[in-house]
């Protein structure tokens, strides 16, 4: 096919269903780069033209095997272009760009979007408001800022996903037993100042730097709140053009422009401060938010993340202008938890505004949408009761042993 591109795409995860298939009907060459454990994942197979697959998890895969792969492939095949479907896939991607001088995101600009510390140094350089942070490298340079930073502080993994492996502590005492207990892995962690307040994500779409679109919305329970004591995952858009819709967008375009993204999608969290009311940047990503925030955001604004992202990759490659679809302003929101059940019978939640069911084993989800913010709202508070009853269950925490 005339001007036909070939891209490989990388996923630890199965997940990008929608950015494979919108790929290859433009009419592109598409090759995945997946875990052997994925092998029998439901991946869009009739819309990849070969699947590779790496042996170990995500933290065993070997980077100079998938370099030699890689090379093997392109033997007898150009490559155009390399995206990461996934946070644990940067890494790899930024690595095999680096090395065979492709286009796109370099190693350094992408530690911008995976390490929490990079994230926060580089925040702080631009000026970007951030809760106050320390490496744990210097022993000195911890007691300080033990010293002079009110509790309680947050131990975080610096390249860990979402809120895996976070460690809420409360002196100084127990501070040093965590740092002591981490060994020589205490590097890889970040330790910051714990900030009450609505935690907020913007998702968003770039092109040549610039913010061609974007949406916010509210955790209504927070990912480190479920992650360590359970609960049900819920958020939803908030009001177009209010106060916080606002200044959040506004912090937003200082993270993507100051961290370097110069196109695709982001997912970025920030939270407003309850004693000032200020917004502090938390973390960001270069890809589409995950707990099917991609279909709440679809719901909400008639955009679909993953495909409008491999559109403007494929306008990238073809060096042809990529047109952003209409806009639409409507509200949408998610409910979601762990479940008792493998296969939950959700029927009895019948709401016209229902209009995704959550398919994942195990999980009861759903998202509701509607022009009444009010009204999504307040079937999500009664959805959380419902499901809190009827079908959620807890499993703790696995301990991250095996760190990024």
């Amino acid at each position: 096919m005339e001007n036909t591109k070939a891209f490989i795409c990388i996923s630890n995860y199965f997940k990008g269903a929608d950015f494979l298939i919108h790929l290859k009907n433009l009419g592109n060459k598409v090759y995945l780069i997946t875990s052997e454990k994925l092998r029998d994942k439901p991946w869009p197979f009739d819309h990849i033209d070969e699947v590779f697959y790496m042996t170990g998890q995500d933290t065993d895969w070997n980077l100079e095997h998938l370099m030699l792969g890689v090379g093997n492939l392109m033997k007898s095949n150009k490559i155009d272009a390399i995206v990461a479907l996934d946070d644990f896939d940067v890494e790899k991607a930024t690595y095999l760009r680096e090395n065979i001088r492709i286009d796109g995101m370099g190693q350094t600009t992408g530690r911008y979007f995976r390490d929490k510390l990079a994230m926060r140094m580089r925040a702080k350089s631009c000026g970007i408001s951030n809760p106050n942070f320390c490496s744990l490298f210097n022993d000195h340079d911890i007691n300080t800022f033990a010293d002079t930073t009110t509790a309680p502080w947050v131990l975080k993994p610096r390249s860990e996903a979402s809120a895996s492996g976070i460690i809420k502590v409360f002196d100084k005492e127990s501070l040093w037993i965590h740092i002591n207990e981490m060994g020589n892995n205490r590097f890889k962690y970040l330790l910051e100042q714990f900030r009450p307040g609505d935690v907020y994500h913007c998702d968003s779409l770039v092109l040549n730097g610039k913010i061609l679109f974007s949406i916010t919305s509210k955790y209504l329970a927070t990912p480190m709140e479920i992650s360590q004591g359970g609960g049900i995952f819920r958020s939803a858009n908030i009001p177009y053009d209010s106060e916080d819709d606002k200044a959040i967008k506004t912090v937003n375009e200082q993270v993507i422009k100051g961290f370097g993204l110069k196109h695709g999608a982001a997912h970025s969290e920030y939270i407003k401060g309850k004693d000032d009311g200020k917004i502090y940047f938390l973390e960001t990503s270069s890809r589409v938010g995950g707990a099917h925030i991609a279909e709440m955001v679809s719901e909400a604004s008639n955009i679909n993340l993953w495909k409008e992202w491999a559109a403007i990759e494929d306008a990238l490659a073809k060096e042809t202008k990529y047109v952003l679809p209409k806009v639409k302003k409507e509200y949408a929101g998610i409910v979601l938890t762990l479940s008792k059940f493998q296969h939950p019978d959700l029927s009895s939640f019948s709401d016209p505004e229902v209009c995704f069911r959550v398919p994942l084993e195990y999980h009861a989800g759903l998202i509701v949408k509607s022009d009444s913010n009010e009204r999504v709202l307040a079937l999500l508070d009664d959805y959380a009761n419902r499901l809190t009853a009827d079908y959620a269950t807890v499993v703790e925490q696995k301990k991250v042993d095996k760190l990024h």
